[in-house]
């Protein structure tokens, strides 16, 4: 089987995605974003998984050339046997499940944190970080926004980057509007977004009003295609799946942690007088706890 076949169909799938049914939107979206579960599942199972009848996968293969559900998916299923291998699991993983029902559940956690941290790396190339960092040290003005859970990401990001980059600012402030803050962006500014699964309105809106501004947009979301007319000039895609009702932010933060190393090291001698001017700063104004000396 052709081995590029699965990145052909993904590119299609991507590419067309907005002429399609909003079912057939669903099950494309679907396959985008979980190639591994696509390649594994049943026509029925994924139907489950999709919400949608197992008519509708049928008829979405044939649509995109396949004779039915199997030619569309062995080539998910091809890719993914092809370069599946086997990794040890350390011992106090392992061991965990047996101290009971919490040492159990605590393992599920720890193993799906681990396997998103790896497939979000994964994603992650130097080229991809090479654009993102060349965008944001050539632009005016780097606006930063997340909402809901993904606030506290965004927060996070700003807070450290600014350190290399005087230019980054977080939106909204004090309980403001994004919209609002970028009323002044233009060709010239980046929005750096972070969402994830259910998308916030907001976040999504920020991101419409800032391409009609001629801003670079760079996203980082656990899919490639969130919402099907938004199209970022740079996507940082990365997996949320969780063991419970939210989104795990594990694979986020792997991946702002290596962008920030990248900013960092590319500010040179002037982030590290500006980290050191903030340390002076803070322990000047006894920022930080310290014991009290005898």
């Amino acid at each position: 089987m052709d081995p590029t076949l699965k990145t052909r169909t993904i590119s299609r799938l991507k590419d067309e995605m907005g002429s399609f049914s909003p079912r057939m939107r669903v099950v494309a979206k679907y396959i985008v974003d979980n190639p591994a579960d696509f390649g594994l599942d049943t026509i029925r199972e994924t139907a489950r998984k999709t919400g949608v009848s197992t008519y509708t996968l049928v008829r979405m293969s044939q649509q995109m050339g396949f004779d039915g559900f199997d030619g569309l998916r062995d080539p998910f299923r091809h890719a993914l046997v092809s370069s599946t291998e086997y990794v040890d699991l350390p011992d106090w993983l392992n061991e965990l499940p047996e101290s009971g029902e919490t040492g159990r559940i605590q393992a599920q956690a720890a193993l799906n944190s681990l396997a998103v941290v790896q497939r979000s790396l994964e994603k992650l190339s130097p080229e991809t970080l090479d654009r993102v960092a060349e965008a944001m040290f050539s632009a005016r003005k780097v606006y930063v926004t997340g909402t809901r859970a993904s606030y506290a990401m965004a927060y996070y990001f700003h807070y450290v980057g600014r350190m290399a980059l005087t230019s980054m600012d977080l939106i909204p402030r004090h309980v403001g509007s994004a919209v609002d803050e970028l009323n002044t962006a233009g060709e010239d500014d980046v929005l750096f977004a972070i969402t994830t699964t259910p998308y916030s309105r907001e976040t999504i809106d920020s991101c419409r009003f800032a391409c009609s501004r001629g801003v670079t947009l760079i996203l980082l979301a656990d899919s490639e295609v969130v919402v099907p007319d938004l199209q970022p000039d740079i996507t940082l895609s990365v997996s949320a799946i969780s063991t419970h009702h939210f989104a795990c932010y594990s694979g986020v933060s792997a991946v702002l942690e290596a962008l920030l190393s990248i900013l960092l090291h590319r500010g040179g001698t002037a982030t590290t007088a500006r980290i050191e001017s903030y340390e002076s700063l803070r322990n000047a104004h006894s920022a930080y706890w310290k014991p009290k000396k005898n």
